[in-house]
Order: C-alpha cells, then sequence, then structure tokens
C-alpha cells in the first residue's frame, strides 16, 4: 500500500514538472492566446473615449503631483511651471486584458501604466521640460504582434485618442513653446504616425526640440520618405531630429516581435534606425559601459542607479548591449522577459540608458534656442 502511495505521488510530481516545463517552454504563445479578443472588432463595443478637459485622463500633468515628479536626489528636478519645453510623451502598451482596446477608466490600469511606463520612462525629461502624458484607449497587444484589418482598427482607434490629447495640449497648454516627444513601443507606433500627419511639413516642425521614439524597428529609407523634414540625429545637441532604437544582446531570441504593425516594417534591405543613446550619434561606433551614467530602476524599493550597467554599439539595425549583471525584475517582469526572449530588452529600453537620456534631453534643449528658435512663457491652465 505504502509502495504503491508513492509510485502515485511520485508519478503526480513527474506529472507536474513536465507541465511547468511545458508552460514555461509555450508562455509566449499562451500569454498571446490568453489576451487574444474573441469579438470581431465590428462587434465590440469600444470604451468610452477619455475627456482630455479632465486630470484624469492625464497620466502626468505639470500642475499634478504624479509620478513624472520622481527624481533622484542626486538628479533634481526642475519646477515645471518654469520648464522652458514640454514634453508630450505617449505611454507603451500596459494594457494585458482581450478586448482589442483598454479602458482609460480603470482604476488598476492607470495604477500600472503610471508605474510602469510613466514613472519609469517619462521622468527622466523632468530635469529639463513639463511633462504631458495622456491616458488612451490603447490597443491590444496582438494588434503588434501581427497583422491583420481587426488589429489595425484596434490600433486607429487608439491613436485618434493620441492625437485628441495633442490637439487639447497644443491649444490649452503649449501655445506654440518648444517641445519633445517622447514615446516607448504602442506609444512610438502612435508618436511616428503623429509626428507624420500633425508635425512635418507644418509650423510645429520648427518648435520640435527632438523626437526619441524608442522601441519599434522603424526603417530608415521609409522614415526618411514619410519624414523628409525630420533627420535622423547626429550628434548630442542636434536639434529638431530623430532618434530610435531597440536594444538586444548578442545572440538574442525573439519570441514575441513587437512591431509596427500599420507600417509593416518587415522590408527586406532596409535596416532600421539606430541612433546610439550613450554617443547621441546616427553610426556604427561602439560606446564603452563607462560612458553610461546609470541605468535606473525607479520601481524599486529603494530605487537602483547602475552606472557601467552595459556599453552599447548600434548593429545592423540594432542597439546590441552586454549586461553583465542580474537586473533588479520581479516576478511578472521576468515573466514579461521569457516571453519576449532571451536577450530581447525591450522593456528596459528606456531604463537601461536613463540618465544618459535626462542629460541629452536637457543638452538639447539648452541648445535649442541657439538654433534660433524662440521659447514663449507658460500660460496658466
Amino acid at each position: 500500500m505504502r509502495n504503491r502511495l508513492r509510485r502515485i505521488i511520485a508519478a503526480t510530481l513527474s506529472a507536474c514538472a513536465l507541465l511547468g516545463v511545458l508552460l514555461v517552454m509555450n508562455f509566449a504563445s499562451i500569454f498571446l492566446w490568453s489576451i487574444t479578443p474573441r469579438t470581431p472588432f465590428n462587434e465590440a463595443h469600444p470604451p468610452a473615449p477619455p475627456d482630455y478637459t479632465l486630470p484624469s485622463a492625464w497620466s502626468a500633468l505639470p500642475e499634478l503631483e504624479d509620478l513624472a515628479d520622481t527624481v533622484l536626489p542626486s538628479s533634481p528636478g526642475l519646477e515645471q511651471a518654469q520648464a522652458p519645453v514640454d514634453v508630450f510623451y505617449i505611454h507603451p502598451t500596459t494594457y494585458v486584458g482581450a478586448e482589442w482596446n483598454g479602458p482609460v477608466d480603470d482604476v488598476p490600469l492607470n495604477t500600472a501604466t503610471d508605474r510602469v511606463a510613466t514613472l519609469i520612462q517619462a521622468s527622466a525629461f523632468n530635469a529639463c521640460c513639463a511633462i504631458y502624458a495622456p491616458r488612451y484607449r490603447q490597443a491590444n497587444l496582438t494588434a503588434f504582434t501581427r497583422r491583420s484589418e481587426e488589429g489595425l482598427a484596434a490600433v486607429d482607434l487608439a491613436y485618434q485618442d493620441v492625437a485628441a490629447a495633442f490637439r487639447y495640449w497644443r491649444e490649452k497648454y503649449n501655445h506654440g513653446r518648444p517641445f519633445i516627444l517622447a514615446a516607448h513601443s504602442q506609444g512610438t507606433v502612435h508618436a511616428r504616425r503623429l509626428l507624420r500627419e500633425a508635425v512635418s511639413g507644418t509650423p510645429l516642425r520648427h518648435q520640435l526640440v527632438a523626437a526619441y521614439l524608442i522601441g519599434i524597428p522603424m526603417p530608415e529609407g521609409s522614415l526618411r520618405q514619410s519624414l523628409p523634414d525630420i533627420p535622423f540625429c547626429a550628434a548630442p545637441e542636434q536639434t529638431g531630429c530623430l532618434i530610435s532604437w531597440n536594444a538586444r544582446s548578442a545572440g538574442y531570441t525573439e519570441r514575441i516581435q513587437v512591431r509596427d504593425s500599420v507600417t509593416d516594417t518587415a522590408s527586406t534591405g532596409d535596416r532600421s534606425l539606430c541612433v546610439n543613446p550613450l554617443t547621441w550619434r546616427h553610426d556604427t561606433e561602439p560606446a564603452p559601459r563607462e560612458r553610461n551614467e546609470g541605468a535606473v530602476f525607479l520601481e524599486t524599493t529603494p530605487p537602483q542607479v547602475m552606472p557601467g550597467l552595459t556599453g552599447a554599439h548600434c548593429k545592423e539595425g540594432k542597439l546590441e548591449v552586454l549586461i553583465g549583471e542580474d537586473l533588479p525584475r520581479d516576478f511578472m517582469s521576468r515573466l514579461l522577459d521569457h516571453a519576449l526572449g532571451q536577450g530581447n530588452h525591450h522593456p528596459v529600453e528606456f531604463q537601461l540608458f536613463y540618465m544618459s537620456i535626462r542629460r541629452n534631453a536637457s543638452e538639447r534643449v539648452a541648445a535649442f534656442p541657439r538654433t534660433g528658435a524662440t521659447t514663449n512663457p507658460r500660460s496658466a491652465p
């Protein structure tokens, strides 16, 4: 009887172990299946649109106390009411539900957005600028992993919110002042379209300090065609230019490829734009880890600053990094890392170069008036 019980327990444990291995090995596929919408887009009921006249429709505003105000003791922020330049920041995907578009009035979702996007990315700009970060009905992640008409419709719905927030920001807050456009992942897809439709070829082009559009492969050829008057950044103090990179380790795997499904970046022979965030040049010169002032992980307690964590080298359209120590990632973040693939550093592309971004944004802001542009005083909200 005891031997039989032992065999049953051993068999059960073996089955559980095998199941665990299978779940880990197929986590990416299981995750994507779990968030795939089951209702056709034209039959779905989209969430109510955001009302940008309400502070609740924004993850960050200069007059609010929000996570974009977070600073390190060693790097204080600017009083945003006195900031000479605005930042319009578009956050990445934080919605992991199974609808085509996420709501903007969901408290747990908004809390997650504030913590895993505004805190760890937008705050990098509070040493130079006033930060505006709209909430929007973000598209389901699967819209960026495979091209479909329904996915394109979800992305377009999200973009319409972003475009409405941009118009409201211009009319209510900006009043002709210089600005930085910053975004990551899904946010970069919307920011690229915003540059094309609302900035390039318009007077706004002359207000653009720089566009930091990170985390989506963007072929150089198509960028030159769609944004002919916005060059790639080739120097640390150049203004009116475009910055992008996608961070990977050598020999990386990519189980989930996040891409711009709208413009479809699978064109062959056209490498993606890579501006090295340690040299701020559009070239292939490697930068050693000593030039990295600090990766910053504000989501940890206490926040961790890791100077010299990695160097950076633009190679074949990717930013190759070599990370020599474990990153401070919680359990859910490590699951995401595993789903994306070993050496795929998409989730931390801002954090790896946080202090470098912080310094560079201030350098470009300081350089901008010298290029002949003028700044306007901030109007009261």
